[in-house]
């Protein structure tokens, strides 16, 4: 298996950490490989010791040893329930594989304490957002007795709903790499969300534990027979034929949801939850790969280690106010389809690919009611993190109003556009004379914030001093972007609005950059070959204001553009122009 750009970025900064740290962490999204990483990582320290691996699902304990062995060549020996590893000096394998609950099980400190800490150089933890745990920190303090040791942990969802800071178990995050990252370099596909409104849910009077939902009070509401109906039948109907994953909030719900389910389409649904048989479980799962029905209901078990990248819609028939729980949900159905990016190195072309694919994005159903006082999560929250909390809002707001699917980045990018309008009418109305956003990029000759009417985007802690990659200096170059000063998360900001306003049909930086010193807002909505005539018609009045009317110039097509690619600006312009007119 060859590493992807990004996972050997995180290899080698995570190799770098351990250089002067002791614990690091990787905060990758679901779907990118976070199992490649760590076992590449292994594979590196395997060399000084034996490497020990711990999770606390069986499905992440398999995956783990099935990917430690093709990525290391080493076999895995597993410590769970009633399969123990070798302890033979000869016959013992270099990585163990074990769930926490094996490691806490017994009495004498469990039965880790069969393990010598000093035999270990590398301790990983899977789904480390949970290695704040009591049951965690007894696992990390015994094989922490060897000083030597290192500690890496991998997780999608960094952020804890209970605020438990990872810090306790973590020097520092070596690398980061999250959902809205993946989508925007082609590897997730992108997400769609509809929100549906139900009569008569109310979850006002729910109370809060921890951060998120009494399960009690959530129940209750979930499980009338009426609200129950009105979450099937509008998932039966916009689903269509469509395989779906289904989160509910409880087993009860979990039983009724699915017979409810299987009435309007016979034989459709099965649901599985914690307390399923293992057998009928692994039964269960596979028969849904095998797309032998067509709806999965669950219950907090296809939350985590659940890799099927057929699935095509996720339906919240459950709210939640945890950003980390519904980021792994979501998660479930950002992946491509299996195989259709091997070999493409080009970011736009896979992006293309999956467009083209039976699987172009994943829509998420969100049913809504009365929520009171609670602030729920959606997908707007996944994809905004870089965004002001402002701009996250509006967009989930427009969402709201909308009867159709949603794409959460174009609302994102909208929301973000219509603020700024709103912020430049006010400062009109003050009288001044202009916005400039604030930013670490405002050093640059012209802002691109306020080009494509922007706020940028908020810098994550792990990203903070890091600066453009040579690819994103490269492509922000070709563009006629001035990057100088600018970050890497600012970097990112303005690439993905080139890309998008790209895929749209919409006039490019530069072209945008001419218009708004022409026309300002009067420009707002035409397109790239619309674009290119005004700017022809700039031109040929020697980069003066046409006297015609901005309509007049469009309706004259004073050429055929019809061939021009979004690269292209209209001839005879060149960069030293644009810049001599500002």
């Amino acid at each position: 298996m060859k590493a992807r750009p990004y996972q050997q970025e995180a290899i080698d900064a995570t190799l770098k950490v351990f250089e002067t740290k002791r614990s690091a962490l990787i905060v990758m999204a679901t779907g990118l490989g976070k199992s490649f990483c760590f076992s590449a990582v292994g594979k590196h320290f395997a060399q000084q010791g034996r490497i020990i691996i711990v999770a606390h699902r069986e499905e992440l304990i398999t995956q783990a040893a099935a990917t430690i062995e093709v990525v290391s060549g080493e076999v895995a020996d597993i410590e769970m329930a009633d399969q123990f590893a070798s302890m033979h000096e000869i016959f013992q394998n270099k990585v163990v594989v074990s769930s926490v609950q094996t490691q806490n099980a017994g009495r004498d400190g469990g039965r880790m304490t069969r393990f010598n800490p000093e035999d270990f150089s590398l301790l990983i933890i899977d789904e480390a957002h949970h290695a704040t745990a009591d049951s965690y920190k007894r696992v990390v303090d015994y094989y922490c007795q060897n000083p030597n040791l290192k500690v890496l942990g991998v997780t999608a969802t960094p952020d804890r709903s209970d605020k438990n800071a990872l810090g306790q178990i973590f020097d520092e995050v070596a690398y980061g790499y999250d959902i809205q990252d993946g989508i925007q370099d082609g590897w997730l596909v992108p997400i769609v969300q509809q929100l549906i409104t139900v009569d008569g849910l109310d979850y006002s009077k729910c109370r809060t534990v921890a951060g998120e939902f009494n399960s009690k009070d959530l129940a209750e509401v979930l499980e009338y027979e009426e609200t129950l109906h009105q979450i099937a039948i509008p998932t039966t109907e916009i689903v269509g034929d469509r395989k779906a994953l289904v989160f509910t909030a409880s087993v009860a719900q979990a039983e009724r949801l699915t017979e409810i389910l299987n009435r309007y389409r016979k034989d459709s649904a099965r649901f599985v939850c914690g307390k399923t048989p293992k057998e009928i479980r692994r039964g269960l799962f596979k028969g849904y790969a095998e797309k032998k029905f067509q709806y999965l209901v669950n219950v907090g078990v296809a939350t985590e280690g659940f890799d099927d990248p057929s699935i095509e819609v996720i339906v919240m028939a459950r709210p939640t106010k945890s950003r980390c729980l519904y980021t792994q949900m979501a998660g479930r159905g950002t992946r491509p389809l299996r195989d259709i990016l091997n070999g493409i190195d080009e970011e736009e072309e896979r992006r293309d690919i999956i467009a083209s694919s039976s699987k172009p994005f994943v829509e998420i159903l969100d049913f809504v009611g009365n929520c009171g006082r609670h602030k729920l999560i959606s997908s707007a929250d996944i994809l905004g993190g870089t965004y002001p909390d402002e701009v996250v809002q509006r967009a989930k707001e427009n969402i709201e109003k909308k009867s159709k699917p949603a794409n959460i980045a174009t609302e994102l990018q909208q929301a973000e556009r219509d603020i700024a309008k709103d912020s430049a009418r006010r400062e009109n109305a003050k009288e001044r004379a202009k916005i400039k956003a604030e930013a670490t990029y405002s050093t640059a000759k012209v802002n691109p914030f306020n080009i494509f009417e922007q706020t940028p985007w908020k810098e994550k802690s792990y990203n903070k001093g890091k600066m453009p990659t040579r690819k994103q200096i490269a492509i922000l170059k070709k563009n006629g972007v001035d990057y100088s000063g600018m970050s890497f998360t600012h970097a990112c900001q303005i690439l993905d609005t080139i890309y998008s306003r790209r895929a749209e049909g919409m006039p490019t930086y530069k072209q945008t950059k001419i218009l708004k010193r022409y026309y300002k807002a009067a420009t707002d909505n035409i397109n790239f070959h619309e674009a290119s005539k005004v700017i022809d018609a700039i031109v040929k009045n020697k980069w003066k204001k046409p006297t015609e009317t901005l309509d007049k110039i469009l309706q004259r097509g004073m050429y055929d553009v019809k061939q021009q690619q979004p690269e292209q600006v209209a001839s005879g312009i060149t960069d030293a122009d644009i810049e001599s007119m500002w």
